[in-house]
């Protein structure tokens, strides 16, 4: 999901509600949406797959990478010179990585990365990562443990 600080959707209250049915449950049907937020099926059904086709929402199944098979999380921060949007691009390439955001301050893009196991996870920084021309440093945050991830903060 491509996201700018310049495009923003205003969502009426309907809207909000019927998303923040889909945080708490990605699985429930539109009747039951429908009942909560006052909406036939059929409406509910058209103003989720607006919201789709807009960007504003994904329905995704979530899984735990350790469930299967992926046992070396980590976050890398990279420095880097020249354009950084041709770095970030050619990372978010990589099938390794769930996550690359550019940032302000210590590091220019912060990526999350799954490997399955530590021997991929040094391929994977020292050959397609600090390869990378433009690629100055990295930092590395092994994940140890999660201790929380949810997707249900709601609307504003």
């Amino acid at each position: 999901m491509n996201r700018t600080a310049t495009r923003t959707t205003t969502l009426d209250d309907v809207s909000k509600a019927i998303i923040e049915q889909l945080q708490f449950d990605g699985r429930r049907s539109y009747a039951e949406i429908g009942k909560v937020v006052g909406l036939s099926e059929a409406a509910v059904r058209q103003r989720v797959q607006k919201l789709t086709e807009t960007g504003v929402l994904q329905i995704v199944a979530v899984t735990d990478p350790m469930q299967l098979g992926f046992f070396r999380q980590a976050m890398i921060g990279i420095r880097c010179t020249g354009d950084t949007r041709s770095i970030a691009e050619s990372i978010a390439a990589l099938s390794e990585t769930d996550y690359v955001v550019h940032t302000a301050g210590s590091f220019d893009i912060l990526v999350e990365v799954i490997c399955e196991d530590d021997d991929e996870f040094i391929e994977l920084l020292n050959s397609k990562i600090r390869s990378l021309p433009g690629v100055t440093s990295t930092e590395t945050f092994v994940y140890l443990k999660l201790h929380k991830q949810f997707y249900n903060w709601g609307t504003r």
